[in-house]
């Protein structure tokens, strides 16, 4: 009875880590596509990552926080028009509707990266932690590149599944 327990377990540790699709991530119900931030110059402070998600769970959730190594800090951020001038603006979470897709992308919501401890650099990833209401947390890899990643672009051999 045991051996059985065991390989079960095991069959769900490794069923934990395999790959959804090339740099996607499946978090309970919360598909995680393409996390990605432009690099930025050498004396910059901030930076931001943008990715996509989707909510096939059994409900919507929300988007409550992000951290990562490379920063002292992640913060919500959306942009609004502030007296005709665009403005960035923390947000407390971000809401993510059950079966619709929201977008952190330049000049929308996006994770702001605080106080860099150094440059991104084109090429590099770090990874960040994504905490949501629901789903939990799941660490994700995010690539630095110039450019958002083309629709269907799947260059990239990582992923994970945490069910």
């Amino acid at each position: 009875m045991r051996s059985v327990l065991r390989a079960g377990l095991a069959l769900a540790i490794a069923a934990a880590v395999l790959p959804v699709h090339a740099h996607e991530y499946l978090l309970k119900g919360m598909h995680i596509e393409h996390p990605w931030a432009r690099p930025t110059p050498p004396n910059a402070q901030n930076g931001a990552v943008y990715l996509t998600l989707h909510e096939h769970g059994d409900g919507s959730d929300k988007l409550v926080s992000a951290s990562t190594p490379v920063a002292a800090r992640a913060e919500l951020h959306t942009h609004q028009m502030d007296g005709g001038v665009m403005k960035m603006r923390p947000v407390e979470s971000i809401a993510i509707e059950q079966g619709t897709v929201t977008q952190l992308k330049p000049g929308g919501l996006h994770v702001m990266l605080m106080d860099l401890k150094k440059p991104l650099e084109g090429g590099a990833k770090f990874p960040l932690t994504l905490k949501f209401e629901r789903a939990g947390e799941v660490t994700v890899e995010v690539d630095v590149q110039p450019n958002p990643p083309a629709p269907g672009d799947h260059g990239h051999e990582h992923g994970a599944t945490t069910e």
